[in-house]
């Protein structure tokens, strides 16, 4: 991690929504416990002015997460606007002036990837890059080609200990948790293998549509809009070896040499659907074949996990919002057992939202003169909300250029190596109803032993 700590916030795109539902509150939060306290400058070509954006501002804390008086007094004063053109120069010539002296700025990316060029070779050409850190969103590309194009005109301006890739799931406390709550008990590490675990699902579930981003989401599907990003980094941080130091770099290193492990997708370890529907919603092609919903079977080719399949099902409009991990032990087989009772082994629940649960399913004697046993759930930890918005602690990382809860080249080339062989048509799209589990042909294809775990509404 650099000990230099960025001295100027650029944000392009700020008139957008991701500016609007996360940039600002995590603004906000960074001022009033970090004392952030440098000129932030929003960039965009919306005809503001910087009253509108200050506006804009103060409309969008009041609606996502609540308006601080002081702090947003603070954001304010800090507050810079350039309504420009990104292929315009004078656009960069006014940010350069409005940088001042700035000897490390950090810029965010909050634009579609088809504009990041046009912006960074204008801050290049504007002679605004040297020492500058940079924050993308993902998609980081669209496949594995244009991946790795991608790095390669970043890596063109910035050393990749400046580039911050932003997959907001890392810096879930949830998640983080997960992989303490892994490491930290020897009682848990000791069967976090083949020997013990018989699969591993993570579910991902929305109840809502596109809700109306149909245009974008054309671009997408759900296979690049969270599987290769989401749920491979939830995979990752499930899987990995225990990194091997303290350092910053260890963590990054062991998730990126589990998802170098993991074996290439075939067409029939995936089930694609979309919901009826989907075709009506806005800026939907008449004839989509994208998909809402995918169910996914990984491999993962190393000593730890040899053989034991990863099951992975993402989707809209499903019977709840949940995103669930089940590790389900293998059966124990023993004379002193009423085999029909105990047809699986325990399991492991972390629940990662809405709300945050770890809980253990275990077998217990049914009371009685016979062998016979019944599951009891006994719950580890439960959290209602998150201490910290995953945003406000990567944004506040960024600045300080600590890139451990980001993610790195080697594991998003990975990622998308992984499934760039299903992307497209590949395998057919399948309709199903709003409010179930998905098309029919996952049951009958990718299913693990003993059945998908379904997470429950909060209760």
């Amino acid at each position: 991690m650099s000990k230099d700590i960025s001295d100027a916030f650029v944000f392009f795109g700020a008139s957008g929504d991701l500016a609007y539902k996360q940039i600002f509150p995590a603004l906000q939060a960074l001022i009033q416990y970090e004392q952030l306290d440098i000129p932030i400058i929003g960039v965009a070509k919306s005809n503001w002015n910087l009253d509108q954006l200050k506006a804009r501002a103060k409309d969008s804390l009041d609606k996502n997460g609540g308006l601080d008086g002081a702090a947003f007094d603070k954001l304010s004063s800090l507050l810079q606007y350039i309504d420009g053109d990104y292929r315009d120069a004078s656009t960069f010539s006014q940010l350069k002036d409005a940088l001042g002296g700035a000897k490390r700025p950090l810029y965010y990316l909050a634009i579609p990837p088809n504009m990041f060029a046009s912006v960074i070779e204008g801050l290049e050409k504007a002679d605004c890059v040297k020492n500058a850190r940079v924050v993308v969103e993902k998609p980081f590309g669209k496949d594995l080609a244009s991946a790795r194009d991608l790095n390669k005109m970043l890596h063109r301006s910035f050393a990749e200990e400046n580039i911050f890739r932003i997959d907001h799931f890392l810096g879930k406390e949830p998640v983080l948790n997960l992989i303490y709550f892994r490491f930290a008990n020897s009682i848990v590490e000791a069967c976090w293998n083949h020997n013990h675990v018989a699969s591993v699902q993570i579910t991902m579930a929305e109840t809502f549509g596109v809700s109306g981003r149909g245009k974008l989401y054309e671009e997408e599907g759900a296979m690049r809009d969270v599987v290769q990003n989401h749920m491979l980094q939830v995979m990752s941080c499930l899987a990995m070896d225990c990194p091997a130091c303290t350092a910053r770099e260890s963590r990054s290193d062991a998730r990126g040499t589990l998802l170098k492990a993991v074996r290439t997708l075939d067409a029939s370890d995936l089930v694609r659907g979309q919901y009826r529907g989907y075709l009506d919603e806005h800026g939907v092609a008449a004839d989509s074949k994208v998909e809402t919903f995918a169910a996914l079977r990984f491999y993962i080719d190393n000593e730890r996990w040899k053989g034991v399949p990863f099951y992975v099902r993402v989707g809209k409009c499903l019977p709840v919002t949940a995103t669930e991990v089940l590790v389900r032990f293998k059966h124990p087989s023993h004379p002193v057992l009423d085999e029909t009772q105990t047809a699986q082994g325990c399991d492991y629940r972390f629940r990662l939202s809405p709300d945050q649960v770890i809980a253990l399913d275990l077998k217990i004697k049914t009371p009685g003169e016979n062998m016979v046993g019944q599951g009891a759930e006994l719950v580890v930890h439960r959290q209602t909300a998150s201490d910290r918005p995953p945003y406000e602690r990567l944004l506040g990382d960024a600045t300080r250029g600590d890139a451990e809860l980001f993610a790195r080249e080697d594991s998003v080339e990975e990622a998308w190596r992984i499934i760039d062989p299903v992307l497209g048509n590949t395998v057919p799209v399948r309709q199903y109803e709003k409010n179930t589990w998905g098309p029919p042909q996952v049951v009958g294809n990718i299913v693990p032993e003993g059945g998908w775990y379904d997470p429950k509404p909060t209760s």
